[in-house]
């Protein structure tokens, strides 16, 4: 049997019922109160006044007789009289040629169902408020205090771990919580509990709230979604009131998944902000851990959230009986990679000319998200050629626009500046290529795309998650090469490089400062003041902890290390100055180059792709445990903006 939707539940409490009789008191008070001051008169006053012609606008009513007469000062003044049997009164004021006109006499139903009218107004105006949006949607003017979750009834969820690719570790850690929520019987029979909370972390777009609605298809539960951002209203107390309801109803559908997603919303770090506090945010927080304190495992509620900086939850929140359980999700591998174009792919016809296989391969660092925009790019660009099936130029387009961005062929740019685009991408495309510990480069050229008017697109053999102190070097004289080219070409330079400066400065900072790569330093990480959080109070609390010597010797070193690399870019592109003209004209002539005419050009042989070896379970090398994040393909890119 179909089970009954909480939301539709009405919960008409005696505070709404005193509110609403008393807004009936007023509007009766306001109906019956005369709007104008009346003056009563004596029959006999009134007989005077009619005789004398002073009286006009007469409302002759059983019992009554209302109008206006003129006062002294000549103003009209309302008035009321009451009625008496007088048979002369009619022909009295007609030889006064006073216009009037009669009422009919209402009888005591009519003034009572003239009443009830009213009420019936008020009553029905308040179900059109207030019930009726109850039993349709729960969304009612009187519902700010209930939970905003949305309700998934477990026949309608059609998400399953068939849709989900690229985190097979992560699926593995959740199948627990599906043959807990099918089988509650078999861990329960053991002694054991199952994690209350389970926190899924990980880089935007890499498929969080996707595996949580797969847990609840597998598991064929009902599932509550509801945004971390919707308890948090500007009335105090909303936010916890709608975390007791969200609970109250997963206990009725129990067994249930709730899911909260970017729960960093209400569960960061309390008393962190300036001057601590205690606001509602921190209100909403407290509810949550009792909560999560208030209802055993055995009922068969798991609680699921989802967060892209888990470094900010508090301790509280994270702590073992809460959110005991920390599944990472994080960018995916070739394998996964390949997995998830197969997933997004199946409903696009692709050409046989298609091997998302290679697709895969040029996307390193991409997430679920980006992967299903290349895809769905892709059939766009292909729909709008008159196209019958995706092709594999249509991937490699897509997959570009989501890296840099469309093409503005329509951007008018003058010749000089052209050639200065032109030189600035083959200086980096010339060092990229010469370079030992570089990734191969895939193409470059000088159409405008997005903001930029030209790039170098590097794609790494592999996915790395490591990174040596040659590779990093040999990104800085990278990311230098187009600076020194303009100088040697032009003798000046532009705000061209903007862009691979600021990049530049980053790595070398890092290098220094936080991975131990300085000669004079030497493997010591130092307190980087940019990763710190302005939100958290505590970070404003740290005191620098560096000497003046030691910061002098760090900016010496960054800056060692800048120059060097530029120096040594500039090396490269003098050393090969036939080969680095010549890739210019190629590049003005044809506007982009691709990876074998610059082996040609430079006379090199092309880059040799090897598949990627798969780890031995062996392997004594292991990334450290917060591995770095997986980056996408570098373009480098002249920002020169009009």
């Amino acid at each position: 049997m179909k089970k009954k939707n909480p939301n539709n539940r009405k919960i008409i409490s005696v505070g709404q019922i005193v509110s609403w009789l008393i807004v009936f008191l007023v509007a009766v008070w306001l109906f019956n109160k005369p709007a104008v001051k009346e003056t009563t008169l004596g029959y006999s006053e009134f007989k005077q006044k009619v005789a004398a012609a002073e009286v006009s606008d007469l409302t002759v009513a059983p019992g009554e007789i209302s109008g206006t007469y003129k006062n002294s000062e000549g103003k009209l003044v309302p008035f009321t009289t009451v009625r008496m049997e007088d048979p002369n009164l009619v022909q009295e004021l007609s030889t006064a040629k006073v216009k009037f006109k009669a009422q009919p006499d209402r009888s005591w139903v009519g003034n009572v169902l003239f009443n009830l009218l009213w009420i019936v107004l008020l009553i029905g105006l308040w179900w059109f408020i207030f019930i009726r949006p109850q039993r349709s949607d729960g969304k009612s003017a009187m519902n700010f205090a209930r939970s905003k979750a949305k309700l998934q009834d477990p026949s309608q969820q059609t998400v399953t771990f068939k849709d989900v690719a690229g985190c097979d570790e992560a699926k593995e850690e959740l199948q627990d919580v599906i043959k807990f929520l099918k089988n509650p019987k078999k861990f329960q029979k053991l002694g054991g509990k199952l994690p209350k909370g389970v926190l899924l972390y990980g880089a935007p777009g890499t498929g969080k709230t996707l595996l949580a609605k797969a847990v609840a298809g597998e598991a064929g539960v009902s599932f509550f979604s509801a945004s971390a951002s919707e308890f948090v209203e500007m009335f105090v107390g909303v936010g916890a009131a709608r975390v007791r309801d969200l609970f109250d109803q997963a206990k009725k559908n129990a067994p249930a998944i709730i899911f909260i997603d970017e729960l960093d919303a209400v569960g960061r770090r309390r008393f962190a902000g300036i001057g601590g506090g205690h606001d509602e945010r921190e209100q909403t927080l407290n509810q949550l851990l009792i909560e999560l304190d208030g209802f055993e495992s055995k009922q068969g509620i798991i609680l699921m959230a989802s967060t892209n900086r888990p470094d900010v939850l508090d301790p509280a929140l994270i702590r073992p009986g809460r959110f005991d359980r920390h599944v990472s999700v994080p960018a995916p591998d070739l394998k996964g990679r390949e997995e998830i174009l197969h997933v997004h792919a199946k409903k696009v016809k692709l050409s046989d000319d298609v091997d998302l296989k290679q697709v895969a391969k040029g996307t390193p660092g991409f997430v679920g998200a980006d992967l299903a925009n290349v895809i769905n790019e892709a059939a766009i660009l292909a729909a709008r050629a008159d196209k019958e099936a995706v092709e594999k130029s249509d991937l490699d387009e897509a997959v570009e626009r989501v890296l840099a961005g469309p093409q503005k062929k329509s951007r008018i740019i003058s010749k000089h500046e052209q050639q200065i685009i032109a030189a600035h991408e083959s200086g980096h495309t010339i060092v990229a290529r010469l370079t030992n510990h570089s990734d191969p480069v895939h193409k470059v050229t000088i159409i405008p795309r997005g903001q930029a008017l030209g790039y170098t697109l590097q794609l790494p053999l592999e996915d790395k998650f490591l990174t040596s102190k040659s590779e990093l070097l040999d990104k800085l004289c990278i990311l230098l090469a187009g600076r020194a080219a303009e100088e040697i070409v032009f003798g000046e330079i532009t705000s061209g490089a903007s862009d691979d400066l600021n990049k530049t400065m980053a790595y070398a900072r890092k290098m220094v400062m936080e991975l131990g790569m300085s000669e004079k330093l030497g493997p010591i990480a130092l307190p980087n003041g940019e990763d710190s959080e302005v939100f958290l109070g505590r970070d404003l609390s740290r005191h620098n902890t560096l000497s003046e010597e030691l910061a002098r010797t760090i900016d010496e070193e960054i800056l060692h290390l800048i120059k060097t690399s530029y120096d040594r870019a500039k090396q490269i592109i003098i050393s090969h100055r036939e080969a680095f003209d010549k890739l210019v004209a190629t590049l003005l002539e044809k506007e982009v180059v691709e990876a074998s005419e610059i082996d040609e050009i430079l006379g090199l042989k092309p880059v040799v792709v090897e598949e990627q070896p798969q780890p031995s379970p062996t392997d004594s090398v292991k990334p450290e445990p917060k591995a770095p994040k997986a980056t996408k393909p570098e373009a480098q890119q002249a920002d020169l903006f009009e």
